[in-house]
Formats: structure tokens, C-alpha cells, sequence
């Protein structure tokens, strides 16, 4: 389509741009015809072509703030003919998430669109289309008559339902009553969580609706997956997730915008999926840090899903067996201290009745020492008698350690030579199944060196353990044992989970050694018996958030254990630790997560942390420290009088990261905080252009990026 000054429609059109560009809003083109805000479109953008989505229709003012002149404006060169426009509670949505977390709108509403769709122009769409249509129009048709269908299913499918426990019926009977509220369901880890929410889906799904399940991690897709394909036979399911491949991730989720899929199962990123009849959203371990996304737009999509709910008049489940704080508090009535803004439904009692593993809480301080010169046990004697015996019952165990490799650090004794990695603040991991030394943050990898590379000392040891060295130190003091290990480096590769899992299901492995990988979401039934190795690190951590993860990761592992009624009675949770009395082992061997809640947000409201006031981190990377601190200085001192003007916004000195240095690139932040959330998102809407023209003027400082990241998991 040429450019001309005699086009009649005018068009606000969002790209691509990063926040640090400045195109903050949408930009004016023209067009041959009206375009419906939603319209995906292929517009010039400098030298290249682009995609973008019109966000308004009848022109206005630029993304500059300005109105242009149509004879200076460009033409819309393509439109994606035949893909319905993005509804507008999707725009509400995006356009929410893109002010809330402070990125661009066209950063943000790019981002969350299938990579393949992006790349696509209208010739490779159309053809595209053609060969989708053939598996969209098999599963198309009126949402009334699917409805039927699945009514029909559903009678069939009633004799095989399990029966409800008291909890469970309690639970649904409240999530039948019309309520404006998010709900919170607080559940044992075994309690039938999946089961309400399988219920619930379906009724969402007899009225015609869809229904959004979301799961933290990919390898929680293919379990849940399962076990909603068994329930809604007849239905059309279909899975988001990065481990798709791009045309099946296009494929799965041209089937949700268009109305066909009626269940979608995703991760992180499934919140922002078009869904033109959304009837239910499930958030499933509500608590899991893996819902807030780590880099670019650091969005939480836990906190998304509440917001599309109460957007799109939809009920929302927010699952957990350890709820986040937040959620927590929410939860609490005002009378007993909390905001009173959710509906808790409690589910403590394990299905069946079965009881949670018994806690043995092991102290260090009081087992045998090892003779000088000897590498102290993996695990104490009394845990290894307690595995064996489980191996001897033909029993499971499960030892979790969240530290994968062989060991963190190889280190000389001779000169003190460690093995850091040269392009980050931080050691690079021994892994000794490929004689490797690898840095887990930047991924720089060298062989193992012969000899110290300091002072040639050939005996250079590893320090601490991580999972690949656990194994093997088991299989020497357990040689009748079958091992097995789970975490990120074994499970690399396509299918390798599965398979893993697979072999533990079957009662191939005795002894299962993994991360977090396998602490949550896992319904192992012969598994009696779970170790945490080494949890005390966790306990005096800086970042606040510490001991909250702490508390949720053992808890869930400890729900690994005892989840077939016929072995519960006997199935034990041992904890190895120097701090046998601290208030979270207490907590624990209770199972009381009421009592560690309260005291947790006892310490945070003294302290003046979340969800007591809300925090943003300004962070900055640069070539050298000095440059990231600099404009972070500068940064603060271009808003001090708007912080005044505002009130109660504290914002704090500059520091570098906890991991200074990645990549070769420094990193600093600066924490600010408010008692107000409204204020502070108020403040960071107007310190947006200050801080844009400011790195502007020091890109030449050795400044390479600056980021806001509101509700930061961690400071």
C-alpha cells in the first residue's frame, strides 16, 4: 500500500519499541479502511517493516504526546486479513500490565503474542491460515452445541468421579455462590486441590465457557495435562508453554483466541491468551516465584490473573498448600489484621484421611563426627538406616538438596585458588559427569584443569555438594540401591523428564535425588520417606523473601511422601540441620503454616516490608560499576522533589546487585519504597520521562540498560 496524504482513516499503531526508546505510546498511520482497535497490521518503523496491532481507530495524538500532521505520516503497508482483532478486555489487560510494570505498550503487547505470529507478513499468514484451517474448522462450531456434547460426556463420566470429601464439597459449595472476590484455596499438599478445581472447570465448561488453568514450571504441564484430558473427554485442550515449538504454540493458541480450545492449560505467559468466552481462571501454587517473570517486562502473572478476573467478571482460584504472604493477607479478614479482599477456602485434611509425614527434625550439633581426614557422610547414620529400611519394605525415598552440579567451587589448598568464573561475581560449578567447570549464570564453560592454574598444585578438591555428587556418595554407602537424579542438568534434553519420572512411578528407582524439580506438583504414591539435606542456608539469608521459599519448598516436599493412604501412617520427613530450634523447623514439624504466616508478618510489618508497603527496584547495568551506580545517583536526584511532593517515598542509596557482575556487564539497583501502592505507582508513572531523558544524555557514560521492576521477588 503507497504512502499518500489522501488516505482516510488515521490509526494509533503500537510496536515493539523498549522503554528505553521512548515510544511509549501508539504512533499514527493511515489506512485505506477503518481497522477495529485489535487489527493486526504491518507498518513501516525507520528502515524496516515491523508488526504492530492498531490500539485505536480514530487517530489523536502520537506516542510523542503530540499531534502529527497527515501528510507526515506513513502507510499501513499489510493487514493480517482473517484473524479476528485481539478483544478489548485483552487490550484493558495489556495496556494495565504495560502502566502497572512500567514498559512500553507496544513492548508489552508484543511480547505476549506467539514469536511466529510477530515474523509473519500477510502473504506467509495467509498461507499459514490455510493449512491451520483445516484442524481449526474440526474443532469449531457453536459453543452451545459443544456445551451439549460435553453434557452428555459428562453424565458418562459422573460413575467414574472420586468421591468428595467433606472439605471439597464446603470448597465448591462456596465457589457456586456469586462473589466479586478472588478466592484462596489453602490446601494440605494431598487435600484433592486438582479435584475442586476439575469441578469447577466444569461447570464453567457446561455453560459454554473456557477455562484457563495456569502451572508455574513446564514440567507440571504434562502431568495436569493428563489428568484433564481423562476427565473432559470430548473436549479440546490444548497447552502454552515455552516447550512447545513455534507452530505448535501458534497453533494452540490461534485454537484459544478463536473460541475453539474450551480448556487452556499454560504457564507464566497463558495470562495474557485471548479468550473470547473466559468463564474461569486457576492459578495452581499460587506461592511459586516462577509466576513473576525475571527479565524485560517483570510482570507477576499470579497478580495479572487477579486483575483480568475482576476485569473480565470471571471467578479466580489461587491455589496453595503454602500461600505467598500477599495472598495470605489478602485472605485474612480485617478483624484478624488482613485486607479482607479474598475468600479463603481451608482444605487442611489429607484425601482419604491419610496423615501428613511425621517430622524428624535431625541436629547435627549432636551426631558422631568424622575422623580427622575423612569427608564427613552425605547423611547422617541415623537417615541412612532409615532409607535402608525403606529400600528393604520395598519402599521409595526422595533426598531433595537445590544445588545442582558435583560441587559448587573446586578450590586449591595450596594457594587458594577457586574456580570464579572470569566474566561474573560468581564460581563456576565442578560438574564432574563431563569434567566441567560451568557458570550458571552467564553459561561460560571450560574443562577442568590438570593442575591449579595459580600455582600448578595438581590436588585441587571440590568444596560442598550439589546433586550429581550427592548421588554418587549415596551409591557408596547404599551400593544394594537403585539412585535416580532429577534437576536441570539430566533433564536437559526432550523427553528426558519424562522418562525419569516415568522409571520412579514405576518403582525402578529406591532413592530419587533432586532439586525443587520434584518438591512440588508430583503425585509419587510409593515414596514414604523425604530428606532435605542441607535447608539452613535459607535461614539467614538477606533477602526477606528467604524464609517464606524456605518454609513452601520443605513443606511441599514433604507432601512427596505418604500420598497413598496404604503407606501414610508410617511415612517420615527428615530435616538435617545445625538449628534444630529455629522458629521454621517449629513451624514445620507442626505443620502449622497459620502460625508461620503470622509470624512472618509480624517481622514485615515492623519492618515496613510487603504486603505491609510496596517496593519498586530501579536497576541499571553498565560497563563498570561506577557508570551503573552514576546514573543511578543521577537518577535519584532528578526526582527528590517530586519524591517530597508526593510523600512518604523513601528512596534508598545505590548498591550492586547480590551478584555484582554477569556477563561482563555491572549491575546496581536502588530500592524505593511506599506505604502507598497507588503512590508509588503514581511517582513511577512521572519518573518515567525523567529517567528516559537521563539515559539518553549518559549513553555515552558506559550506561548499557535501566529497568523498573515493581513487586521485585527479591532486593
Amino acid at each position: 500500500m503507497p504512502a499518500s496524504s489522501s488516505l482516510p482513516c488515521r490509526v494509533g499503531v503500537v510496536v515493539e519499541a523498549p522503554q528505553h526508546s521512548g515510544l511509549l505510546g501508539a504512533l499514527d498511520y493511515l489506512s485505506a479502511m477503518p481497522l477495529p482497535p485489535g487489527t493486526l497490521v504491518r507498518v513501516p518503523l525507520g528502515r524496516r517493516v515491523v508488526s504492530g496491532i492498531v490500539w485505536r481507530g480514530d487517530g489523536g495524538v502520537s506516542a510523542a504526546g503530540e499531534a502529527v500532521a497527515e501528510q507526515d505520516l506513513k502507510a499501513v503497508i499489510e493487514v493480517l486479513e482473517g484473524l479476528p482483532p485481539l478483544p478489548d478486555a485483552w487490550r484493558q489487560l495489556t495496556q494495565f500490565a504495560s502502566a502497572y510494570y512500567q514498559r512500553s505498550i507496544g513492548e508489552m503487547a508484543l511480547m505476549v503474542l506467539p514469536p511466529e505470529l510477530r515474523q509473519l507478513d500477510a502473504i506467509q499468514w495467509g498461507r499459514r491460515l490455510k493449512r491451520l484451517n483445516k484442524g481449526l474448522e474440526k474443532a469449531s462450531g457453536p459453543a452451545e452445541a459443544a456445551s451439549a456434547t460435553f453434557a452428555t460426556e459428562s453424565e458418562r463420566g459422573d460413575r467414574a468421579l472420586p468421591v468428595l470429601t467433606q472439605q471439597q464439597a464446603a470448597a465448591l459449595d462456596q465457589l457456586a455462590q456469586p462473589q466479586d472476590k478472588p478466592f484462596l484455596l489453602w490446601g494440605s499438599t494431598g487435600s484433592g486441590k486438582t479435584e475442586v478445581y476439575l469441578r469447577q472447570a466444569r461447570r464453567a465448561l457446561d455453560e459454554g465457557r473456557q477455562v484457563l488453568m495456569m502451572v508455574p514450571e513446564i514440567n507440571l504441564t504434562p502431568q495436569l495435562e493428563a489428568r484433564v484430558a481423562e476427565r473432559f473427554a470430548g473436549r479440546t485442550i490444548v497447552s502454552l508453554h515455552s516447550g512447545l515449538t513455534p507452530a505448535q504454540r501458534l497453533r494452540n493458541w490461534l485454537m484459544a483466541h478463536y473460541g475453539h480450545a474450551d480448556l487452556i492449560l499454560g504457564t507464566r505467559l497463558s495470562v495474557f491468551t485471548p479468550l473470547p468466552r473466559l468463564g474461569l481462571i486457576v492459578v495452581d501454587e499460587e506461592h511459586d516465584p516462577s509466576y513473576k517473570q525475571q527479565d524485560g517486562a517483570r510482570y507477576s502473572a499470579r497478580d495479572l490473573a487477579v486483575y483480568r478476573a475482576r476485569l473480565e467478571k470471571v471467578p479466580v482460584i489461587l491455589g496453595s498448600a503454602t500461600p505467598s504472604l500477599e495472598s495470605w493477607y489478602n485472605a485474612l479478614p480485617e478483624a484478624e489484621g488482613g485486607a479482607g479482599r479474598y475468600v479463603r477456602l481451608a482444605m487442611p485434611a489429607r484425601v482419604g484421611d491419610g496423615d501428613m509425614p511425621r517430622v524428624q527434625v535431625l541436629d547435627l550439633s549432636r551426631t558422631p563426627k568424622s575422623p580427622r581426614g575423612e569427608a564427613p557422610p552425605p547423611l547422617a547414620r541415623e537417615l541412612l538406616d532409615a532409607i535402608a529400611q525403606r529400600i528393604e519394605q520395598g519402599e521409595q525415598s526422595l533426598v531433595l538438596l537445590n544445588r545442582r552440579g558435583y560441587a559448587p567451587v573446586l578450590h586449591c589448598s595450596d594457594c587458594g585458588w577457586k574456580s570464579g568464573c572470569p566474566h561474573c561475581s560468581a564460581w563456576r560449578v565442578f560438574h564432574k559427569v563431563d569434567r566441567t567447570l560451568r557458570c550458571h549464570h552467564c553459561g561460560f564453560t571450560e574443562r577442568v584443569p590438570r593442575a591449579c592454574p595459580d600455582c600448578g598444585n595438581t590436588d585441587i578438591q571440590p568444596v560442598g555438594r550439589g546433586t550429581e555428587r550427592l548421588e554418587e556418595q549415596l551409591a557408596e554407602v547404599l551400593p544394594q540401591a537403585r539412585l535416580g537424579r532429577i534437576d536441570a542438568d539430566v533433564t536437559r534434553h526432550k523427553g528426558a523428564l519424562e522418562e525419569r519420572l516415568a522409571d520412579v512411578h514405576a518403582g525402578e528407582v529406591d532413592v530419587l535425588v533432586g532439586t525443587q524439580m520434584v518438591a512440588k506438583g508430583h503425585d509419587f504414591r510409593r515414596i514414604t520417606l523425604v530428606a532435605a539435606v542441607n535447608p539452613d542456608a535459607a535461614l539467614f539469608a538477606s533477602d526477606f523473601r528467604a524464609a517464606e521459599r524456605q518454609f513452601a519448598l520443605l513443606l511441599q516436599a514433604a507432601g512427596r511422601a505418604g500420598r497413598d493412604a496404604d503407606v501414610a501412617g508410617h511415612s517420615e520427613m527428615w530435616v538435617q540441620t545445625w538449628h534444630p530450634m529455629h522458629p521454621l523447623y517449629q513451624a514445620l514439624r507442626r505443620y502449622d503454616y497459620a502460625d508461620f504466616a503470622a509470624q512472618q508478618l509480624k517481622e514485615r510489618e515492623m519492618a515496613g516490608l510487603p504486603p505491609y508497603a510496596s517496593l519498586a527496584m530501579l536497576r541499571a547495568e553498565g560497563k563498570t560499576q561506577q557508570a551503573a551506580q552514576d546514573f543511578l545517583s543521577l537518577a535519584v536526584a532528578g526526582v527528590q522533589d517530586l519524591a517530597g511532593e508526593l510523600g512518604g517515598i523513601t528512596l534508598y542509596p545505590p548498591v550492586p546487585t547480590p551478584v555484582q557482575r554477569v556477563a561482563n556487564v555491572e549491575r546496581a539497583q536502588l530500592m524505593i519504597e511506599s506505604p502507598s501502592r497507588p503512590a508509588l505507582q503514581r511517582f513511577l508513572g512521572q519518573c518515567q520521562q525523567v529517567w528516559l531523558d537521563l539515559a539518553q544524555k549518559n549513553r555515552r557514560s558506559g550506561l548499557i540498560r535501566w529497568a523498573v521492576d515493581v513487586d521485585p521477588l527479591s532486593i
